[in-house]
């Protein structure tokens, strides 16, 4: 992990704001790490990103922070005391939409699995770059703002451009609906828009660093992050994951979907 500036980590617990007020125009950001050195630097790097920052130590803190004032995005380690992460997780998903960051420890593949399954939209492991996380949060807040998901469900959906459809499957970007032989599909942030973009190029072979530029917006990141979550959407969109139809392997490339497939079957 980088090491933190002398003068520059905010406090780790309570609200932090440049100036001490309510507004946050960068966002919310609640982080939940029971290790202080590192919820100490996470919040210095977030709030000199421009956004306000609570921090809570454990799962039941977390939540009833969460309660109190509900975070435009949460970072969430996984191994925490009183409530684990993967919980915590599984308790706000059922509360309301919000982005969750995960952090896990490097290396463990069914640590990352669990996250998305239970509705996280991204994960970093541990050790990690704080700068790299401030763009994470970043990406995922503005695509989850862009889609109308994060903070408070209450607001209306503005105009979005038009109903992306291939295969039997439907995308409205506007309502950030989706549906497959009009049943409603259960997608997270980032399973949405990796279907958004396959739908808009069917038939195009894609490179997982493709994909990681032009779907999650980085330039560089564990490339993983596009396997795994290729394979939880094909869980959630294919007959028979298995036997994918739909999300098609192109080895040495990345992957390709064949929108033709399904209608032809």
């Amino acid at each position: 992990m980088d090491s933190p500036h002398p003068s520059a980590p905010a406090p780790a617990s309570g609200l932090v704001s440049a100036s001490g007020a309510a507004a946050d125009p960068g966002g919310r950001i609640l982080v939940v790490d029971d290790d202080p050195t590192v919820a100490e630097v996470v919040s210095g790097y977030l709030h000199r990103a421009g956004f306000v920052v609570e921090h809570a130590a454990d799962g039941p803190a977390a939540l009833a922070s969460a309660g109190r004032a509900w975070p435009d995005l949460v970072v969430l380690d996984l191994m925490l005391p009183g409530i684990d992460g993967l919980e915590v997780c599984r308790r706000l998903r059922a509360t309301g939409p919000v982005p969750v960051i995960m952090l896990t420890a490097r290396g463990d593949e069914d640590e990352r699995i669990a996250g998305l399954e239970v509705g996280a939209d991204d994960y970093v492991t541990k050790p990690f770059s704080p700068r790299e996380l401030v763009l994470r949060v970043t990406s995922v807040l503005r695509r989850s703002r862009a889609a109308g998901t994060a903070g408070s469900p209450a607001a209306a959906p503005a105009v979005g451009p038009p109903v992306l459809a291939g295969a039997g499957l439907a995308l409205d970007p506007t309502t950030h609906r989706a549906t497959k032989h009009g049943r409603e599909l259960a997608l997270t942030l980032r399973e949405f828009d990796l279907l958004a973009h396959f739908l808009r190029y069917p038939g195009r072979a894609i490179g997982r660093e493709d994909l990681m530029r032009e779907v999650w917006g980085w330039d560089f990141g564990d490339l993983s992050t596009v396997t795994v979550h290729v394979r939880r959407l094909r869980a959630k969109i294919e007959d028979d994951p298995g036997s994918p139809r739909l999300i098609q392997t192109v080895w040495g490339v990345g992957y390709r979907f064949d929108a033709g497939r399904e209608e032809a079957a």
